[in-house]
């Protein structure tokens, strides 16, 4: 298929949570918008994702009873991202997140709620917040996309129930409490009543919670402005006028077409995360190459720009934001990446090992420091989590979910490996015996009593909040005792670069001597990452990619009207 027309306002290429905001603002404010994604699917990464925004003195805040200011934000940003890089677009992200949190819920499909009990990362530095700050989107049906729902991008196989069941967090609980609990067991019963329905008309689940909710508003908010989206379709250049962008050049079949953007266009395309040569060139070689994100994230968008002389925003004490990632194969053949983000890692009794059989982190931190951690202690030596029958049973580890009677088929591919006692579990994985028992023991000789003395785990509410609530005295913390014994290998992994266009307030791509190229923006990951590589908190990453994509959006429609308002005066002259 190819556009319904020559010419757009406004073309957007890339249709994750960062390019959809900048089209459907834009397309609110009367522009007409065509979104260029190279995949069959809208959603990118987002759709996979947890979904959280981090917006500090948002609104939603103050309506639920949460104190917050600007003047906190920066102050814990101050210790968080100590770095003077990007100062002038932090500032404009706090100034401008509530703002663009605002708009899009009155003009646009997206609704978001706020999560009143998920701290910022590191509670007890100055300007922290114990929940609030991050909101995250309210559930959506599916339904409302009609036969558009078949374009929105599953998510992960491994983080639905039943073939295609999503599961909003606040269910969780409830679902680990059939048989304990009448109450609990009876919401289970609804919620696989109301999904074995959704099957009878839909190839999987339509309520949608996560990530894949806030891409299917994003959807739905195009679909309601008749913004037009080309699937499987590559851009191979962006057209100039002079110095300024005007359009893209795509290709159709054996010949290329240009289309024509009167306003600009907008590179949203995911970042570099599957290019090999840009990773090697910005990665450390530590890191290896697995990565958690959409493989259509090839850095399209870095080399758009660079052809029209753009900076690189190189400025980041970390290239990418990582988490720690088992692999397996799927039945289908297919290559997964299990990140370890809130399931497992920081639940009471496990542990994290490095090759000689040593702990090396306190495992309940957030997952880019977990990583941060493997990158300093390793050079592509083999990491593990560790834990009992007891564990396995009752939270999972890595894509096994909990209550699974039968993990023979993981022993058996080698994605788990299992052993009667702690010393064959050390010689199945390559690490000596005696090492490994040493640091089993000693952990457990303060988790009996609910203690972690080398790494002080569960000591803040961060750390707890990931942990099992309902387990005392520590959350986070319980000794490994019930034979058998298992290990899994667990492997550095990105969850996005870091790296990326330089940008300037307005989301326009600057060139080395730091002047704005005419006609182009760039949010998401093909922007340079305000946070410099540092994780200060849960949804760092959709945050700034909704506000510099709607801050995208406004400023092309306000310079389109701009030079509409001088056409006219000189036309009245």
């Amino acid at each position: 298929m190819m556009p319904a027309h020559e010419t757009y306002d406004v073309i957007v290429i890339g249709a994750g949570a960062g390019g959809m905001a900048a089209a459907a603002v834009a397309a609110a404010q009367g522009l007409r918008v065509l979104v260029i994604e190279k995949t069959a699917f809208v959603g990118g990464t987002t759709a996979w994702s947890a979904g959280m925004v981090w917006i500090p003195a948002n609104a939603k805040m103050k309506a639920a009873g949460l104190s917050d200011s600007v003047a906190d934000a920066v102050q814990y940003l101050s210790s968080t991202v100590p770095e003077p890089a990007n100062a002038g677009l932090r500032a404009a992200f706090l100034a401008r997140g509530p703002e663009a949190i605002a708009y899009l819920e009155a003009n646009t499909e997206v609704r978001l709620q706020p999560v009143k009990a998920c701290p910022d990362c590191y509670p007890e530095r100055l300007g922290a917040t114990a929940g609030g700050r991050v909101l995250e989107p309210v559930g959506f049906d599916g339904t409302r996309l009609g036969a558009a729902f078949a374009r929105l991008r599953p998510p992960l196989p491994e983080f639905m129930l039943f073939g295609g069941m999503m599961v909003n967090p606040l269910d969780v609980p409830h679902l680990r409490s059939v048989g304990k609990s009448l109450r609990s067991t009876m919401r289970a019963a609804r919620l696989v009543s109301r999904y074995a329905l959704q099957r009878l008309r839909s190839s999987r689940g339509t309520s949608l919670h996560l990530g894949n909710a806030l891409a299917a508003q994003l959807y739905a908010s195009l679909l309601a402005r008749q913004v037009e989206v080309l699937f499987s379709a590559d851009v191979e250049d962006l057209s100039l006028q002079g110095d300024r962008v005007s359009g893209v050049v795509i290709r159709h079949g054996s010949r290329d077409r240009p289309i024509a953007a009167r306003r600009g266009v907008v590179l949203a395309t995911g970042g570099f995360s599957h290019d090999a040569s840009l990773r090697k060139r910005f990665f450390p070689a530590a890191a290896g190459f697995v990565s958690a994100t959409n493989t259509s994230g090839t850095g399209g968008g870095l080399r758009l720009a660079a052809t029209t002389g753009a900076a690189l925003n190189a400025d980041a004490t970390s290239p990418a934001y990582w988490v720690p990632s088992s692999l397996f194969r799927r039945d289908d053949g297919s290559r997964g990446v299990f990140p370890h983000i809130v399931t497992d890692r920081a639940k009471p009794g496990v542990i994290a090992v490095n090759a000689a059989g040593r702990r090396f982190v306190n495992e309940a931190l957030s997952h880019h420091e977990f990583v941060l951690a493997m990158l300093r202690h390793g050079n592509g030596e083999p990491f593990y989590l560790i834990c009992d029958r007891r564990f396995l049973w009752a939270y999972g580890l890595g894509r096994i979910k909990p209550f699974t009677r039968s993990y023979r088929r993981y022993v058996v591919s080698g994605e788990l490996v299992e052993a009667p006692d702690v010393a064959q579990l050390a010689a199945r994985i390559g690490v000596k015996p005696p090492v490994l028992t040493a640091t089993i023991a000693s952990y457990n000789e303060g988790a009996k009593e609910g203690r972690d003395g080398e790494f002080g785990r569960g000591s803040t509410i961060y750390q707890r909040r990931l942990g099992d609530i309902s387990h005392k005295p520590n959350p986070c913390v319980a000794p490994i005792l019930r034979a058998p014994f298992f290990a899994m290998r667990i492997h550095p992994a990105d969850l996005g670069t870091a790296i990326g266009m330089r940008v300037d307030p307005q989301a326009r791509v600057l060139r080395e001597d730091g002047t704005p190229i005419a006609g182009l923006y760039a949010c998401g990951n093909d922007m340079g990452s305000i946070m410099n590589g540092n994780y200060p908190a849960p949804g760092i990453t959709l945050g700034p990619a909704l506000t510099f994509g709607y801050i995208a959006g406004r400023h092309l429609a306000e310079g389109s009207v701009a030079r509409e308002t001088a056409a006219s005066l000189l036309a009245s002259v």
